[in-house]
């Protein structure tokens, strides 16, 4: 039981250090990228109530 409490304060302590640390070398920024001028907008779906034509009737086949 003691060598548990003992790693669970170890592990605690690890990680508050780990948190805390700051070495102030990364000096790297985040920069948003602006899409092209040329790429247009999605347009918007055609009307999806309007009910979809039935496809065409196959040809009979012709009597031999």
């Amino acid at each position: 039981m003691k060598k548990l409490i003992l790693a669970s304060v170890s592990a605690l302590a690890l990680l508050g250090v780990a948190a805390c640390s700051d070495s102030g070398t990364d000096t790297t920024t985040t920069q948003s990228t602006n899409p092209p001028a040329a790429e247009q907008p999605m347009q918007p779906a055609p009307d999806a109530t309007k009910p979809a034509e039935p496809a065409p009737a196959p040809a009979p086949a012709p009597a031999q």
